[in-house]
């Protein structure tokens, strides 16, 4: 897998390989301003807890590169992830190489990989936009991580991703 340097909110830099930890890596790829990514990042420190848990990196990657002299910029960026209470690191990814290089369609847009880096969760972190009441009873990425961390193969392995488009050039 191409190993990207992605620049932090933190003023760190950093590449999948060492955010990934014992289990392996979560990223899901966020922004400032998608509805969908408001709705949900809300769970963002609890998912964290349980990779944590889980002996998995996390990391929110923002891909939105025609935002980025805007409302994606990196002072936004830090803005928002102060406000919204992220624990794990925020990256930029200049000009969507790795969105491009994962296939992201959509913010959020949740992989989930092993200890060899090998993907064994792509979609969704739960169900709460497939169902009228905007509740979730389906938690795809909680349940993933669980397995993950027993050694048990995650299913399901795909589901749909919801959310806004990743805004490229």
């Amino acid at each position: 897998m191409t190993d990207y340097e992605m620049q932090a909110t933190s003023g760190k830099t950093y590449t999948l390989e060492n955010l990934k930890k014992e289990n392996g890596l979560l990223v899901v790829f966020s922004c400032n301003t998608c509805p969908f990514v408001l709705a949900w990042e809300e769970e963002y420190p609890e998912l964290a807890k349980l990779a944590e848990k889980s002996k998995v990196g996390m990391v929110l990657v923002n891909s939105n590169t025609k935002k980025r002299d805007d409302e994606d910029s990196m002072e936004a960026m830090k803005d928002h992830a102060k406000e919204a209470g992220y624990t794990s690191p925020y990256v930029v990814d200049e000009g969507n190489k790795l969105a491009d290089a994962f296939g992201a369609k959509t913010t959020p847009h949740v992989y989930l990989f092993n200890s060899d880096m090998e993907l064994v969760y792509r979609g969704s972190i739960n169900n709460k936009f497939e169902n009228k009441s905007k509740e979730a009873d389906k938690f795809y990425l909680n349940n993933a991580l669980k397995a993950l961390a027993k050694g048990d193969k995650v299913d399901p392995a795909d589901t749909r991703e919801i959310g806004c488009s990743i805004k490229r050039v």
